[in-house]
């Protein structure tokens, strides 16, 4: 069950990269999530995660997912 904004809720994400290695590319997290069945919701907000070296936690993939979503919001 998908909860939050069009299931881009942050535990419904980090639901799907669980396993995860860390440090890992915005890319790798997108394949991860991919592996682990994540709808299409998940992944586009996955792709809108800010371009970086890597991301070394799941606190920095929440960080930046809420930091994307507060800009999104910003230019509405």
């Amino acid at each position: 069950m998908t909860r939050g904004l069009g299931g881009q809720s942050p535990a419904n994400i980090m639901r799907y990269l669980k396993g995860v290695d860390f440090p890992a590319k915005k890319e790798d997290l997108e394949r991860h999530a991919r592996k682990n069945g994540a709808p299409k919701e998940v992944l586009e907000a996955l792709k809108d995660l800010p371009e970086k070296d890597n991301y070394h936690s799941s606190a920095d993939v929440m960080k930046a997912f809420g930091e994307e979503k507060q800009e999104q919001k910003t230019e509405s």
